[in-house]
């Protein structure tokens, strides 16, 4: 005797080798013995070929449409077996039963299995339903495998280009056109990103980097929307002097401006002149909820994305030839420029001049200080400034500096990139320093002298962070640092520069010690500021390796850092070189550089040979 059975929730046959009533030891139609529970049992046939019965129950089971056997089918809970003697008018073979609960048990959306051989039919309106869906299903299913057959002739859906920023840098990988994509890119044999490029995907691999950041960080845009006019007070005092700039010539959010004044007994004022939006943006106005969601403005070559609206920037920023609201820390120096006093205002300050570095950088030299050749405008002026500065450093414990190194300026115009470079720590590089760091720490201990909240830029073991209680700066040697001097670039200036005029006006500071709002803006400070240098390193990366294929240099040298690490010359990129040997840092080297990529940011670097050192002359 046979019997047709359930286990695991499939459909077998197989031999009775011994009945014990409430199980049963069998064996199936491949010689396989097992124990069957009797309650499991469909069927007990005699047919003496199991494979054969097995056979055509399936074809039973396939010639029998499932939606002819709903319409038949009653509408209450039924048995399979009586179903069977309706359907096929007459008591049906065990093949026929056999095909008849195959295609019960393969029809789920048709028929629900209420128990052993038990089913019951669907309504009407969840059958619809599941159709539907089923439907859907097969018609997607069609979809990805022409989305798959298209990507594999490295041609792009069309339906592809609306989604492909969300396909490169947030997919929902249940979408088709994701199951699609990584079913080619493993059938191409290449990474998604890749697949899209060759596909057409990536017209610009300059944008696929920049894209990325502003999905995630300004996904709005760029732009700002409608803002009220920024006013600033009609009665500031006008400062007697001539105030100058010094800044790139891409510069336009003109932060900081300097003065010298003589005065009499041989003493000089210096003043530190600070662009004051300050005056103009109240905390919590449509402006400053701008400000403190950017938070800063955010750089990287060829490109900047500011922190203020271009009416607020062209409202404050010193430009020449125009009185401009100020926060002015002046310094009186002794004849020896020793600093003997300092003084705040907050006045309008007339703008003399905008220099510009790349202009100073020829004729403020250590070979002009030392000839006395000074003979351009502001030349005099600017001595002075860089004497002064070396005060403030002998001052600090810091004459004896970090050896100048090179800096690098990014110029990209018309889709090609100029980089140049131009050694930080030039007298020009120092004076301004100075300056910036005495008018950041005075301002801090100012803040603290009045008892007024601030936010600090602190440095100890090393580590440098934000705080809202003021500590040293180790490694600039102060006792208190604010930064105070870029309002119109960064939020903690701007946030600064309003507790620096309530201290100077004796009025009541915008922010107490107990603001929460210092410390939300101190955190979030702190996240934004590290991203956005992040993306300035990216695309600075990504610009390097564009200037290397622009030039056709496909052999450079470069100075071991450490280990496999190296700088490339003339540019600012790092490269890892596996086949570079043992070497120590310092050590100059020769590369072959091929196979640049630039959407993985990345070349081969291949170690050519070790350079001699120049001969002494």
């Amino acid at each position: 005797m046979n019997l047709f059975y359930e286990e695991d929730g499939s459909f077998k046959a197989g031999t009775i080798l011994a009945d014990n009533t409430t199980s049963l030891q069998v064996e199936t139609a491949h010689g396989k013995r097992t124990k069957v529970k009797a309650n499991a049992v469909m069927l007990r046939f005699t047919t003496p070929n199991l494979l054969a019965f097995l056979d055509q129950a399936h074809h039973v089971a396939e010639d029998i449409d499932p939606n002819f056997l709903w319409e038949v089918a009653p509408q209450e809970e039924f048995e399979f077996s009586v179903l069977g003697k309706e359907y096929f008018g007459h008591n049906p073979t065990p093949e026929e039963s056999a095909g008849l609960l195959l295609r019960l048990h393969g029809s789920p959306m048709y028929f629900y299995k209420k128990g052993k051989g038990r089913y019951r039919a669907a309504p009407k309106e969840s059958l619809d339903a599941a159709l539907a869906g089923a439907e859907r299903k097969r018609r997607l299913a069609e979809q990805q495998a022409e989305y798959v057959a298209q990507l594999s002739r490295f041609e792009l859906p069309e339906a592809f280009r609306d989604k492909l920023a969300e396909l490169l840098y947030e997919p929902d990988k249940n979408t088709i056109e994701y199951k699609a994509l990584e079913t080619a890119a493993v059938a191409t044999g290449l990474t998604l990103v890749r697949l899209l490029d060759r596909c057409g995907g990536i017209p610009s691999s300059h944008d696929y980097h920049l894209h990325r950041f502003l999905r995630d960080h300004f996904p709005q845009g760029e732009g700002f929307p409608p803002v009220p006019e920024v006013t600033v007070p009609d009665d500031l005092p006008t400062a007697e002097v001539e105030a100058f700039s010094i800044d790139d010539i891409t510069t336009t959010e003109i932060d900081d401006a300097l003065s010298v004044v003589a005065l009499p007994g041989g003493r000089w004022r210096v003043g530190i002149h600070i662009a004051a939006p300050a005056l103009g943006i109240e905390p919590g106005s449509p402006v400053d909820e701008i400000a403190a969601e950017r938070l800063s403005t955010v750089y990287m070559p060829g490109k900047k994305i500011t922190m203020l609206p271009d009416a607020a920037i062209d409202r404050f920023t010193l430009l020449e030839g125009d009185s401009r609201p100020a926060v002015s820390l002046y310094a009186i120096l002794d004849a020896d420029l020793t600093p003997v006093g300092f003084e705040t205002r907050v006045e309008l300050v007339p703008i003399a001049a905008n220099l510009r570095i790349d202009a100073l950088d020829t004729l403020f030299t250590d070979a002009a200080l030392a000839s006395g050749a000074l003979d351009f405008r502001f030349g005099r002026e600017l001595e002075l400034l860089y004497r002064f500065a070396r005060v403030l450093e002998i001052r600090r414990g810091k004459a004896d500096g970090p050896p100048d190194r090179q800096d690098y300026n990014f110029y990209v115009e018309n889709d090609r990139v100029r980089i140049v470079e131009r050694r930080r720590g030039s007298p020009i590089d120092k004076l301004v320093a100075e300056m910036m760091i005495l008018a950041n720490s005075e301002w801090g201990k100012q803040l603290v002298e009045y008892g007024v909240a601030g936010l600090y830029r602190v440095q100890g073991g090393g580590k440098v962070r934000m705080s809202l209680v003021p500590g040293p700066h180790e490694g600039l040697g102060v006792e208190q640092y604010a930064w105070s001097s870029s309002p119109l670039r960064r939020y903690v200036d701007l946030v600064n520069q309003r507790q620096i005029i309530a201290a100077a006006r004796g009025e009541a500071p915008p922010y107490g010690d107990d603001d929460d709002s210092l410390a939300v803006t101190l955190r979030d400070f702190e996240v934004a500021y590290d991203t956005y240098a992040e993306v300035q390193r990216v695309m600075e990366r990504y610009w390097c390796l564009r200037w290397l294929m622009q030039e056709g240099v496909t052999r450079s040298h470069a100075v071991v850092i450490r280990e496999s690490l190296v700088r490339i010359e003339r540019i600012p990129l790092l490269a890892r070189v596996p086949s570079l040997p043992e070497s120590e840092p310092g050590t100059r080297i020769e590369l072959d550089i091929s196979n640049i990529d630039l959407l993985g940011l990345d070349a081969d670097f291949r170690f050519v040979h070790k350079v001699a050192p120049a001969a002494a002359p």
